[in-house]
């Protein structure tokens, strides 16, 4: 059985406006960007993450020191991972604000235009 859908005797299916996007230089710039923040982030939250989760299952010693009264190394470490996520969010917030946003809107602007 043949496939009849794809380069049928018409020619090739029209490039949608999504496609259209996704190819131009500017969204590629936008996910490019957004990828070289994003990507090294969740591995460096994910590091993080997997470090302390490692210290409380093997290193009972270390995580179990008192710092001060019953606040242990782990207990800093667990809330060390609330703070994180809300830095790494933070961050994120301000970078998307900063470099990110204002173009993906103006490209999103392009495209709402060219629909009309």
């Amino acid at each position: 059985m043949t496939d009849t859908t794809a380069g049928s005797a018409s020619g090739p299916a029209e490039e949608t406006d999504y496609q259209r996007v996704q190819r131009s230089p500017e969204f590629q710039d936008l996910r490019r960007r957004f990828r070289n923040f994003v990507f090294p982030m969740t591995a460096l939250f994910l590091v993080w993450y997997f470090v302390y989760v490692l210290l409380a299952n093997y290193a009972h010693d270390f995580m179990s020191i008192k710092v001060s009264g019953n606040i242990t190394v782990g207990l800093l470490l667990g809330l060390g991972q609330f703070v994180s996520t809300f830095a790494i969010t933070m961050i994120y917030a301000r970078w998307a604000n900063r470099r990110f946003d204002a173009e993906a809107d103006e490209l999103r602007r392009e495209i709402e235009e060219d629909e009309l």
